[in-house]
């Protein structure tokens, strides 16, 4: 069991966390003809839009209530309600979620509340899902906002069992996937494929494969999101085979569709290392009824073959590792699997998976904490977002990019992680970080017996004699 170190100062510096409505934003964003709208500031909903811009490259519909002075003194009730109606009217989404900031919660908003108020003054609007979510940013993180905000999609969206006649395998191949905010739109694609091999329908929940996957489309412009899961899809839950669960952050998500639809879940960590896809591919294989395909034994064989291929570089490596709780389960468990130590584990914030990740401290904190952790402890390698390409510079070692944001490249939003071929990769490019870079040298033995001049005496390795 982890020993959780928490916070013992009074500020962030060089914070790693995401807001949880980022977090919120993002799971919204995975839905097709949807808009988030945070109820706060405009600064507050400015600042994610620019996160958003410079990780997807694409541009992110997100609007704001445009609380100012007043309204945070006197209440912003109507800044809420008149806001939804007027997303409503011109843009007739699909989806609006609204999710709270800091500033909100602080005052005090009932959100909640605010929804059903629309909903009596605008029966016009019935076709219009509307969620409320408390997503304040003073507390969680970008993995927590997300959680709950697909919690609450759930609630509002999928029916009841009994109400709706549904049950589960009444749709022979359909599997219902709940994925987590670390899933890329590489690796949502790579899941499919997968899936498809198996011969089942997955059905996203949320799909940013199709939404936030950097597709040029038709269209000049949308003022809601093109493409992602689609709302009457929602409805449908309750008749699959099975849902796959990917994430423990998404545990409540997962137990309130399996009350609303009965269907069978199946939990699964993360998809990163052999293990984990064992584990998946075991899930599969027991829902379809099919043989494991030959496609996917031989992909295992290739990580197999890349595991032996990088443990000289990724056995004894010194990682350090800063991320939410889900990925940073999840490259623990991987780069353990090769023999690595993680001697720096820091993450955002609280949360029960913490006690299950096997490393012997875990620092609640950001990337100074990570810095002077790693740095105690002369680490090797760096994992972690954009933001700690500085500290790895500090600390004079490479860094793999993972999380979010990833602003400094191009493409890390497509990036494929899990699976076994996405696995290998990860190996392949762990490997590749570190070759020339991090393992100490061997010390030159110098023989005390040789018998040449001074200037002519040779340098042997130690492992020479």
């Amino acid at each position: 069991m982890a020993d959780i170190l928490k916070r013992n100062k009074a500020l962030s510096v060089n914070p790693l966390k995401a807001s949880q409505p980022i977090g919120g934003s993002l799971a919204t964003l995975g839905f097709n003809r949807a808009m988030p709208m945070l109820h706060g500031s405009q600064g507050c909903t400015a600042f994610a839009k620019v996160f958003f811009v410079r990780h997807f490259r694409e541009p992110i519909p997100l609007q704001s209530t445009a609380m100012d002075q007043g309204s945070s003194v006197m209440g912003a009730d109507e800044n809420v309600v008149e806001g939804i109606k007027t997303i409503a009217e011109k843009s007739r989404p699909a989806l609006i979620t609204i999710l709270t900031t800091g500033l909100a919660e602080t005052q005090g908003a009932d959100v909640h509340r605010n929804v059903r108020e629309f909903r009596e003054a605008n029966p016009e609007f019935a076709d219009v899902a509307v969620v409320a979510v408390n997503t304040p940013d003073f507390t969680g993180s970008v993995e927590t906002g997300f959680a709950a905000t697909l919690t609450e999609i759930i609630r509002a969206l999928v029916p009841d069992a009994k109400e709706a006649g549904t049950y589960p395998g009444k749709r022979k191949k359909q599997v219902n996937v709940l994925v987590n905010y670390m899933l890329t739109p590489g690796d949502i694609e790579a899941l499919r494929d997968i899936f498809e091999q198996f011969q089942l329908r997955p059905v996203f929940v949320p799909d940013l494969s199709d939404s936030l996957d950097g597709c040029l489309t038709a269209e000049d412009f949308s003022p809601v999101t093109i493409g992602g899961t689609l709302i009457s899809e929602m409805a449908t839950l309750g008749d699959a085979l099975a849902t796959v669960v990917i994430g423990p952050s998404l545990a409540n998500a997962a137990k309130l569709l399996e009350e609303k639809t009965g269907v069978p879940t199946y939990a699964l960590d993360h998809l990163y290392g052999l293990k984990a896809n064992d584990a998946l591919i075991s899930a599969l294989a027991e829902i379809s009824g099919h043989d494991v395909p030959e496609r996917i034994e031989r992909q295992r064989a290739q990580l197999q073959d890349a595991m032996l291929d990088t443990h000289f570089m990724l056995g004894q490596l010194r990682i350090a590792i800063a991320a939410d709780a889900d990925l940073l389960h999840a490259f623990v468990d991987q780069v353990q699997e090769m023999g690595a130590e993680v001697v720096a584990a820091v993450t955002s914030c609280n949360v029960p998976l913490l006690s299950r990740i096997p490393v012997a401290s875990i620092k609640i904190g950001d990337l100074e904490d990570m810095e002077l952790i790693g740095k105690a402890n002369n680490v090797q390698l760096v994992i972690g977002n954009s933001h700690a390409v500085d500290t790895a510079e500090r600390l004079g070692t490479p860094i793999l990019r993972a999380g979010f944001p990833l602003y400094d490249i191009i493409g890390g939003y497509q990036k494929t992680w899990i699976g076994y071929r996405g696995s290998r990769q990860t190996l392949f490019d762990l490997a590749n970080l570190v070759i020339n870079y991090s393992h100490e040298e061997i010390p030159v033995y110098r023989s005390i017996y040789g018998q040449k001049p001074a200037g002519e005496l040779t340098d042997y390795p130690l492992s020479c004699h």
